[in-house]
């Protein structure tokens, strides 16, 4: 009789407090960079001089449509087999002009396009030169069981030789407040389907593959050919 109530009082095993543990850990994890996804991120035209330690900001690259003939030439020159150099704006320029446009249809139309259910839409990508660095932007809306909003998605770095061809290397990537260029699998999702998600035409991809180098000089982006 004794045994028996010894046994039922007996407490949870080493395994389960440890088990316990571990998942509070874990979910305190993931309520952080939940928060921290979500938490605002400011849009400014320069970084404050008194910015607070963890914030987070985002400047937008410029976009020059009046050189719409230099960036046709500085393309055909380039799948022609020619070194390159362009700027910011020329790039934003061609990223716009080249992204397919959203579905449309009026209000109350019976052959409109449904409402997008996706839980994440990327929209159009943006890119700033400075100072030697390369940022890559996208902004995307998340609808996840009814809460909605969008997030900037951004990445700064340079580009480095992998296998064959250049890749964009990041120095840091940011998922709205979150950082998260040391989680490997977790930046490759991003990568691939949060920022480098319009598709490059064939012509200059196969122009690329064939580049000797590619570097960030100042404000500017050099693609050199053999």
């Amino acid at each position: 009789m004794i045994s028996k109530v010894k046994k039922a009082q007996k407490g949870p095993s080493w395994v389960e407090v440890g088990l316990g543990a571990a998942l509070s850990v874990v979910l305190g994890v993931i309520l952080g960079a939940v928060y921290l996804v979500t938490k605002p991120v400011q849009s400014v035209k320069d970084i404050p001089k008194d910015a607070p330690s963890g914030a987070v900001y985002y400047i937008e690259g410029s976009r020059d449509f009046n050189k719409a003939s230099v960036i046709e030439e500085k393309r055909k020159s380039f799948t022609d087999g020619e070194s390159i150099s362009v700027q910011e704006g020329e790039l934003n320029a061609f990223i716009g002009s080249v992204a397919k446009p959203a579905a449309s249809g009026k209000p109350g139309d019976k052959n409109a396009p449904p409402a997008d259910q996706k839980m994440l839409t990327p929209g159009t990508l943006n890119v700033r030169i400075r100072s030697g660095s390369i940022q890559f932007a996208n902004p995307v809306a998340y609808n996840i069981y009814g809460f909605a909003g969008s997030i900037i998605v951004q990445a700064t770095g340079t580009f480095s030789r992998h296998g064959g061809g250049f890749e964009f290397d990041p120095e840091s990537i940011f998922v709205g407040g979150c950082p998260i260029q040391h989680f490997l699998f977790v930046r490759s999702f991003v990568l691939k389907k949060l920022l480098f998600t319009q598709q490059v035409p064939d012509d200059l991809a196969a122009a690329w593959a064939k580049a000797s180098d590619v570097t960030v000089v100042g404000n500017t982006l050099q693609v050199k050919m053999p």
